[in-house]
């Protein structure tokens, strides 16, 4: 909607009370008590101070001395530190005072991203066991505040808590059955940073030098450079509006005349229009805050808001690759640091039309061909756990224990646990069947059935959700047996299937197939059509 001049001209002068240099040595607002700092590699320690003072940072034995650029800000960087569940204290000082942060520890932060699934916080997930039983002082939790905004922010507020059964119930979900999963397995003290909001697309949470200058997104770069072009020339145009109410007021004032209203304002382009793009706002105003902290790797739930048809749903693979690369770029740990992510869980009214292909599942496919696409990723498949009922189902768990498995594997070192159920291979023709192969099978596969947090159970029934086509396209749902570790296809009346497609539905209420790890199938499709 638009905005007034004097709506502007508050956020202006916030905006600049918030950013100006104070007086007193500060850190950023990401540092606080109880705050976990990232082991095995250098730690920016980064705040303001009075321009070119001299400023000290100390945790441990390291003793970092450093200055505060003509900005005002400084930055230090501590050595690589081993991890550790003795609290510390981390110490800043400078000429016009010190800052004192107690109970720091050093273990793994993990930064939570994307919308509401993982927003979602655990006192909403039907789970006040889980809640009630929260004492684990090394898993701490810090929630970047609520911002869109059209610049680079350049602080953030929060508060880094440490769990128990009084906090726990804002953390994350996702985040908080993530981090007991990987702390009760390794010891190791666990950060969870959440910087997420509900009901956002992936174009909000990377910069606008990433949106503008990735060659793959160049038909969203044009669109953003009309709209910058666009708002401009609004800007030229009301201006003189502006001038022209300033100077009535004035003129009231002087008179004691009432204030006339303002004229309206155009409203940056990139906030929450939608018919103008969304993106970069929440990058700015929730990610900038927080660079260059130091993480061990990234926790993404997001997709809902980028489901579209197939075209449309392609773009996001370029998307999330650029997302990547840029948070990698930013945060300092490159092409190695793992981005574990999850597939979109189950909603709404299943649909048992075996030629139903709606936006969520051509998303779902799109973030299977992301684990090739990206490196070091890894997927958390979620349709077995869904609610037809609600966007956001209550278990959480299931999502983050199986990213904390890709975790275990590839940062921990448990080398021979499976990290993911069935994932499409291939797909042979032989003569009146199809046969899949999968990757992530090697234990065999069964159909299961799942009631809540409760393991699979196997099923001797048939596995389900396989829809086949021959040469004309007219898919229909096949009879399936599991040979080992493979699913033979078949359906009486196609003479010669050539493609399939599993689970490819907003709600594949049919799919059911897992492998004897408890781990579920992807939904997939072999064909391009």
């Amino acid at each position: 909607m638009n905005r007034s001049p004097l709506y502007l001209f508050s956020l202006l002068c916030l905006f600049c009370l918030h950013n100006k240099t104070f007086a007193a040595v500060r850190l950023a607002g990401v540092f606080t008590n109880h705050m976990v700092l990232q082991r095995d590699r250098e730690v920016p320690v980064w705040g303001w101070a009075d321009p070119g003072e001299a400023v000290e940072v100390r945790f441990g034995d390291a003793s970092i001395k450093t200055k505060a650029g003509t900005n005002g800000r400084f930055e230090a960087r501590l050595p690589s530190m081993k991890a550790s569940n003795n609290g510390q204290e981390l110490l800043v000082t400078g000429q016009t005072g010190k800052v004192v942060l107690s109970d720091v520890l050093v273990g793994d932060v993990w930064l939570c991203g994307g919308q509401s699934n993982m927003d979602w916080p655990l006192d909403q997930c039907k789970a006040s066991a889980d809640v009630a039983s929260a004492n684990h002082s090394a898993i701490r939790h810090f929630a970047v505040d609520f911002s869109f905004s059209s610049a680079p922010r350049e602080d953030c507020q929060g508060q880094w808590q440490v769990c128990t059964p009084q906090t726990a119930g804002g953390f994350t979900a996702v985040g908080y059955y993530f981090a007991k999963k990987v702390h009760k397995e390794t010891g190791v003290p666990i950060g969870i940073l959440r910087s997420s909001v509900g009901g956002t697309n992936i174009e909000l949470w990377m910069s606008q030098k990433t949106l503008m200058e990735t060659p793959a997104l160049e038909p969203f770069a044009k669109s953003m450079r009309e709209s910058l072009e666009l708002w401009r020339k609004e800007l030229a145009r009301d201006l003189s509006q502006m001038d022209n109410w300033s100077a009535r007021v004035k003129e009231a004032l002087k008179n004691g005349a009432p204030i006339p209203p303002p004229p309206a304002f155009p409203e940056y382009p990139f906030g929450e229009k939608m018919f103008r793009p969304r993106c970069v706002t929440l990058y700015n105003g929730m990610i900038h805050p927080i660079i260059p902290f130091a993480v061990r790797g990234f926790l993404w739930y997001q997709g809902e808001s980028n489901a579209g048809p197939w075209p449309v749903a392609a773009q996001y693979i370029e998307k999330k690759k650029a997302l990547v690369a840029d948070w990698r770029n930013y945060f300092g740990g490159g092409a190695e640091l793992p981005f574990y992510f999850v597939q979109l869980a189950a909603w709404q009214k299943p649909n048992d039309d075996p030629a139903a292909a709606d936006d969520w599942a051509h998303l779902r496919e799109a973030q299977r061909h992301c684990l090739k696409a990206i490196p070091s990723s890894g997927m958390a498949v979620a349709t077995d756990i869904g609610d037809a009922d609600d966007i956001h189902p209550a278990n959480k768990g299931d999502v983050g224990e199986r990213l904390a498995l890709w975790a275990l594997r590839d940062v921990y070192g448990k080398k021979d646990s499976e990290v993911s159920g069935p994932l499409f291979l291939k797909a042979t023709p032989d003569d009146s069947r199809l046969v899949i192969e999968f990757d992530h099978a090697k234990s065999g596969l069964m159909a299961a059935s799942k009631n809540g947090r409760n393991a699979p159970q196997a099923k001797d029934s048939s596995p389900g959700g396989f829809a086949i086509a021959g040469a004309d396209r007219r898919w229909k749902w096949a009879d399936a047996r599991i040979d080992g570790n493979r699913v033979i296809l078949s359906q009486s009346a196609i003479a010669k299937p050539i493609a399939v497609r599993y689970g490819y539905s907003i709600n594949p209420a049919r799919a059911n197939l897992y492998n004897k790890d408890g781990l579920p199938a992807s939904p997939f499709r072999s064909d391009d059509w």
